[in-house]
C-alpha cells in the first residue's frame, strides 16, 4: 500500500491490475477502511479487465486523521441543522469527494468508474454530480441521498452504532464481540455473516488504525452535508444502485430514493442482503458493476 498528497491531506491507497486498463475507484463506508474491499473482490474486478484503486477516507485507516479537531457535539449539530444554520464541523462529504478527485489527479487518472458503499456511495454520488468529467460510471451500494423524509435505522441499531466499544488494546475480545454483534444485527437473513472472516477483518482494521473520534467526525460530515438530491439530477453517466431488501441500517427505501433521484439509474434490489457485501454475492455485484461500466465504454 502507498500514500500520496491529495487535497491537502495524506491519502493511503492501493492499486491492483494493469495501469493501462480503465480504472474503478472503490470508496469505503462510514468508519471502514479500504481493506473492507477485500482482495478477492478486487481481483475479480481486475480479472474483468479493470485497474482497481481502493483508498482510506480521511479519518480512517492510514490516511490523515483530523485529531486536532474537536469531537463533534451532536446535539449542537442537530440544533443547527434544524434551524437551517451551517453546522460547525471539521469537514463535509464534499471535502471527502474532493479527496477522491485529488487522488485521481495525483495518479494522473482523467476519468474513473466510481463505486461507493454506504457513506462511500454518497461520496460517489457527489463526485458524479459535481465532477461529471471525472466519472465514467457510478455504482452506489447500500447508500442514501440524505433525504430527511426517508426512514432511519431502528433505535437499537443507532444505539449499537454510536455506543463506544471496548478499547481493542484493553479488551480485544470485548471489542470483537461488539463488532460481531453489530454486523449480525445489520446483516441480511439470506446471507449469515462468516463470523471467523468478520472477526479477522475487525482485528485487521483495529491494528491498522483505531480512531473512534474519526468515526464521529465522519458521522458529523454526513449530517452536515444534508440532502444531496438536487445535485444528483444532473448526473448523466450510467448509474447502478444496489441495495439489500434486508438492510436494517439504511433501509431499502433509501436505495429506491437514490435511483429515483438519478436520471436513468438502474436499481438492483437483492433479496436477503443486509448492510454488508457477503462473499456469496461478490460475483453478482462484480457482474453488475462491470455491466454498468461497459454501458459507458460502449458509447
Amino acid at each position: 500500500m502507498k500514500s500520496l498528497q491529495a487535497n491537502g491531506i495524506t491519502v493511503c491507497y492501493d492499486s491492483l491490475g494493469d495501469e493501462n486498463d480503465d480504472t474503478i475507484l472503490l470508496i469505503p463506508g462510514l468508519g471502514a477502511q479500504m481493506i473492507r474491499w477485500t482482495d478477492p473482490f478486487c481481483l475479480s474486478l481486475v480479472a474483468k479487465g479493470f485497474r482497481i484503486i481502493r483508498f482510506d477516507n480521511r479519518d480512517a485507516g492510514l490516511s490523515t486523521h483530523f485529531t486536532d479537531a474537536p469531537t463533534p457535539d451532536f446535539a449542537a449539530l442537530a440544533t443547527a441543522i434544524a434551524a437551517g444554520r451551517k453546522p460547525d464541523v471539521p469537514y463535509t462529504l464534499d471535502d471527502m469527494a474532493a479527496d477522491a478527485i485529488g487522488l485521481l489527479d495525483a495518479l494522473s487518472i482523467e476519468r474513473a468508474h466510481v463505486v461507493g458503499r454506504s457513506m462511500g456511495g454518497m461520496i460517489a454520488q457527489l463526485m458524479a454530480g459535481d465532477h461529471p468529467r471525472r466519472v465514467s460510471s457510478l455504482a452506489s451500494i447500500m447508500s442514501s441521498t440524505g433525504n430527511p423524509g426517508l426512514p432511519s435505522a431502528a433505535p437499537d441499531i443507532m444505539a449499537m452504532l454510536t455506543r463506544r466499544a471496548p478499547h481493542p488494546v484493553d479488551d480485544e475480545e470485548g471489542f470483537v464481540a461488539h463488532g460481531l454483534a453489530f454486523a449480525t444485527r445489520i446483516g441480511g437473513t439470506g446471507f449469515p455473516i462468516d463470523r471467523e472472516a468478520h472477526r479477522a477483518m475487525i482485528l485487521e482494521e483495529s491494528r491498522r488504525a483505531y480512531d473512534p473520534a474519526g468515526f464521529g467526525r465522519q458521522i458529523a460530515a454526513i449530517a452536515a452535508t444534508g440532502d444531496i438530491r438536487p445535485r444528483l439530477a444532473s448526473i448523466r453517466v450510467p448509474t447502478l444502485v444496489v441495495h439489500g431488501r434486508d438492510d436494517a441500517l439504511i433501509p431499502p427505501a433509501c436505495g429506491e430514493d437514490t435511483a429515483a433521484s438519478i436520471p436513468g439509474a438502474e436499481l438492483l434490489l437483492i433479496e436477503g442482503m443486509g448492510h454488508d457485501l457477503p462473499v456469496a454475492l461478490h460475483q453478482t455485484l462484480v457482474e453488475a458493476i462491470c455491466r454498468n461500466a461497459h454501458r459507458h465504454i460502449g458509447k
